[in-house]
């Protein structure tokens, strides 16, 4: 029997062989036209929308099925969350904690409940399963391309190849090993198939490098089709989501003079950063129709992630949590006079304690404003990019000017000389406020992924992220803090800094591919 790689995991989905393989023929008789491939690049290509709403009286996830959430898991990885607990939920209920608390910990099987009962996680085999119906999509628009290249149809190919380049950026900064200068020729990625073609054999990982390069090449040519276009709506892709991830990518790669040169587009482009200064509370902070918004795609998990301690769906005074919060270190990173804090925050209803809170109206339903935690693209990370790649090139001054520019719209009184002026207090300032600016849309994880192999300036040997664990104490009704989850540096614990790839895509591969060996992780006492 035959396989097609990059669909692989989406057989387990069909009851035939054939219909599998009939799924995403290349022949896709149906495609006659531009607007058929339109059609199938909105239906197979993008990540879909779905309302995060919290089930069961908003005390337990949605779903995060295939066609549900999409890596709820990132958000609580990272130093920028901890858990949130309050009174005791029944641990045979789904909330945040007891799903996620595997990924949180980083243990050695995260798709693992509180009740150490394993459940499905989707992400390799959705992302997967859009690259295939993309290589499919680019084959049938370069047969279309033969007798009508209209620009429709060279809109579609540039997103085709734009979405492509996402999509194994993501997937490399999930489930491969961080970004090396040094070493990206050995270093373990994931596997690349970029052809439409059947193939019979199993698959196994490729390197960084070879990721890297396709990526980047996948970029040029969304570039190529996508030149001096941008549509209408922030749902679909142009020009300028090429450039923001082709800095993105130039800065992971270490390759910060391509960063600047693709940075540098913008400057006629319109878009501009908001004026925190004039922010109405209890508004969003970030939105879709925003001038800061670039391109967005499905639906936002934070909601469903990092619930309010009141979690009844009528009264609200049950005082119950048991889900995640903004954690300490990130929350005490904020100045006092930093307006970020009443944007992209909210206080929970007993506590008080900070909920992230950029995007608010999520509960209005098919919100035309809703953008996504994880695939949004925001104007302030084009100036972070700017600013992080000029100062590691050792434009001082000029990495100044441009962080300032983020500054003053996010300060009541922002100043020049609060700015270190030399080179490495520089970067460090520049990456803080980058972890301020974008906390909770997917980039932290990723970041620290990268600092800690960057070339120049690594994370310290002794780096850790500590997450705060919990006992409840049955008599006094309250939860008491037992010690610590540690995930040490990357120098000492690199198989947690990735996560596995599912075992349906180890088993299907017939064990050609295989995850590193993490190590057992119990709580560090106080």
């Amino acid at each position: 029997m035959k396989y097609i790689y990059i669909l692989l995991p989406v057989l387990l989905l069909f009851s035939s062989c054939s219909k599998f393989l009939e799924e995403y023929s290349t022949d896709l008789k149906y495609v006659q036209n531009t607007d058929d491939l339109n059609k199938l690049m909105i239906g197979e290509a993008f990540i879909n929308s779905v309302l995060s709403v919290p089930k069961d009286g908003q005390a337990t996830m949605g779903d995060i099925s295939e066609t549900g959430l999409t890596a709820p898991w990132l958000h609580v990885m990272d130093d920028d969350s901890e858990q949130f607990v309050l009174g005791f939920a029944e641990t045979d209920k789904s909330t945040p904690l007891y799903k996620l608390s595997g990924f949180h910990n980083w243990s050695q099987t995260p798709a693992l409940n509180v009740l150490n009962l394993s459940w499905e996680e989707t992400l390799w085999r959705k992302i997967y399963k859009r690259v295939g119906a993309i290589n499919a999509i680019l084959f049938q628009a370069e047969k279309l391309a033969e007798t009508s290249d209209n620009s429709s149809l060279q809109h579609i190919r540039g997103e085709a190849y734009f979405l492509r380049a996402y999509y194994y950026f993501l997937l490399q900064n999930v489930y491969g090993s961080p970004y090396r200068v040094s070493s990206a020729a050995t270093d373990e990625g994931v596997p690349l198939k970029i052809s439409e073609k059947i193939e019979d054999n199993y698959f196994k990982r490729d390197n960084n490098d070879k990721i890297y390069k396709q990526i980047v090449a996948d970029l040029e040519q969304a570039e190529q089709y996508l030149q001096g276009y941008n549509p209408g709506t922030k749902i679909r892709v142009g020009i300028a989501a090429v450039k923001i991830l082709q800095s993105r990518v130039y800065l992971y790669t270490e390759q910060y003079d391509k960063a600047i040169a693709a940075g540098k587009s913008f400057g006629a482009m319109g878009y501009t950063l908001n004026d925190l200064n004039l922010y109405s509370p209890n508004t969003n902070a970030t939105y879709r129709s925003s001038n800061e918004s670039i391109f967005t795609m499905g639906p936002s998990s934070v909601p469903a992630v990092f619930l309010n301690d009141s979690t009844s769906a009528y009264n609200g005074d049950d005082r119950l949590a048991s889900s995640f919060k903004a954690s300490s270190t990130l929350m005490s990173s904020y100045a006092s006079d930093d307006l970020r804090l009443k944007a992209f925050f909210q206080k929970s209803a007993k506590t008080k304690s900070w909920l992230p809170a950029k995007y608010r109206s999520w509960q209005t339903y098919n919100d035309p404003e809703q953008v996504s935690c994880i695939f949004s693209f925001r104007y302030p990370e084009v100036i972070l990019n700017n600013a992080e790649a000029l100062a590691m090139t050792g434009a001082n001054d000029e990495a100044r000017n441009e962080i300032h520019k983020l500054r003053i719209k996010r300060f009541k009184n922002a100043a020049m000389d609060q700015i270190p002026a030399g080179n490495q207090e520089l970067v460090e300032f520049i990456r803080a406020e980058r972890r301020r600016e974008l906390c909770f849309e997917g980039h932290r994880w990723f970041d620290l992924r990268r600092y800690a192999v960057n070339s120049r300036y690594p994370l310290p040997q002794d780096f850790t992220i500590r997450h705060p664990a919990y006992s409840y104490n049955a008599q006094t009704s309250s939860n008491v803090a037992i010690g610590n989850y540690v995930l040490k540096s990357f120098a000492q614990d690199a198989a947690a800094w990735q996560v596995p790839i599912p075992n349906y895509a180890i088993e299907f591969n017939r064990g050609s591919l295989t995850n590193p060996v993490r190590t057992a992780r119990t709580v560090q006492p106080l």
